[in-house]
């Protein structure tokens, strides 16, 4: 399977993966700011924006395996929540294809664990599920109000948010209902110490992935004050100055 890819700028490698039900479309405002400082690849997900879906593409290792064949063949890799799961699998399947990880608003667990409090209660993804099967289309919606909820700039960015979302086209059902399982089940807490960098950007009032997994976090953490789920489109500055820094380091 080969994923809809596009290719923008000049200089050192940058690969952007998406987040659940977006498309390569959101990265767009950031992309106008970094353009000039990196190459940048942007990628869709299976069964996302114009990439193909396979039954068969389930698991945390099928997409991260058809993400880096779509991958430069070395790149400062930034995944943004869902995009960030991959990004650690395939940090973990081909180290030498990552210069730097940098995971945006995301992390190893999204879910509550007895040892992991800091993630979010399962069973508000698992009512994101149910919702999806009755109306996909409002399900949608309340996930993009729920990425930018706390947020110091919320309207402006919900708006942008589903501006971008919208030009490109609609992800598969298929495609969501796996991307939901993998965001549930996935806990890559005890995958093999990574032999890559590891850089985390989180904004200060995400509600998806709470401030206070700051401590738990391997590598060095950024913190965007009064930014929520959608850091790179409400404080697309401080995003770009964050990625400029780390490409100076790597």
């Amino acid at each position: 399977m080969k994923l809809a890819t596009q290719t923008l700028g000049q200089g050192q490698d940058l690969f952007c993966i998406h987040g659940w039900g977006m498309n390569l479309a959101v990265w767009q405002p950031l992309v106008e700011v970094l353009q000039g400082d990196f190459r940048i690849t942007l990628v869709e997900l299976p069964g996302h924006g114009a990439s193909p879906w396979e039954a068969d593409c389930r698991t945390l290792d099928d997409w991260s395996s058809v993400v880096l064949a779509a991958a430069p063949s070395r790149a400062i890799w930034c995944g943004w929540s869902l995009g960030g799961l991959i990004a650690q699998r395939a940090a973990a399947l081909a180290p030498e294809r990552l210069s730097v990880l940098v995971g945006l608003a995301t992390t190893p667990c999204f879910v509550q664990k007895p040892d992991w409090p800091c993630a979010m209660e399962a069973a508000v993804l698992e009512r994101f599920g149910a919702e999806l099967e009755a109306d996909q289309a409002r399900t949608l919606r309340r996930f993009l109000a729920l990425q930018v909820q706390g947020s110091r700039n919320s309207r402006a960015t919900l708006q942008l948010l589903r501006t971008e979302v919208e030009a490109r086209p609609g992800a598969r059902a298929q495609a969501l209902r796996t991307g939901l399982d993998l965001l549930l089940h996935t806990d890559l807490r005890d995958q093999p110490a990574l032999d890559v960098p590891r850089h985390w950007i989180l904004g200060g009032r995400d509600q998806l992935v709470p401030l206070a997994l700051e401590s738990r976090l391997p590598g060095r953490v950024h913190v965007i004050p009064g930014a929520g789920h959608a850091a790179f489109l409400s404080h697309r500055e401080e995003c770009a100055a964050v990625l400029r820094e780390v490409a100076a380091g790597a």
